[in-house]
């Protein structure tokens, strides 16, 4: 396994971790609703326990870590529906604009545990399925609050 491989893998879980974290500060500032303001507090302590369980890997094997985020191509997209959906309050704009966020964050995981299963140690890849189980938790929590609206409507 080459370490540097390693470490850019790492690295890219870091960035997804760091766009979640900036996305839902964001949010948390943002919105007026309690109840929405709890939950992405709630996110950005798993992105934040997800990127130091990450840092510390990185470091171990000699890397440093990612500084930044991604915000880029689609990912992007995804904050800027956010920042829109935010600004005219409507709540289930704010909740869809989370789902396709969570959903572009699983989807980094997926291919880092796809695609690069080669420069993943089996301690690496068990971190990896943990810290994707705890952000499908998120991305389903917040999928339910946003059907629930539709049910509603």
């Amino acid at each position: 396994m080459e370490n540097e491989k390693t470490i850019d893998v790492l690295n890219s879980l870091i960035t997804i971790n760091n766009d979640r974290i900036e996305g839902y500060d964001t949010a948390t500032k943002e919105t007026d609703e309690q109840d929405l303001k709890t939950l992405f507090a709630r996110f950005i302590s798993t992105s934040h326990k997800c990127k130091s369980e990450l840092v510390s890997v990185v470091n171990r094997l000699g890397g440093r870590e990612a500084e930044g985020t991604k915000i880029s191509g689609k990912f992007f997209r995804v904050w800027m529906d956010f920042k829109a959906a935010l600004t005219g309050k409507d709540r289930e704009a704010i909740l869809n604009s989370c789902v396709d966020g969570e959903e572009e964050a699983l989807d980094t995981y997926k291919k880092v545990l796809e695609n690069d299963r080669e420069y993943l140690s089996a301690d690496h890849r068990e971190l990896i399925n943990a810290q994707k189980a705890l952000l499908k938790a998120d991305h389903d929590h917040v999928k339910s609050l946003r059907d629930s609206l539709k049910i509603h409507a």
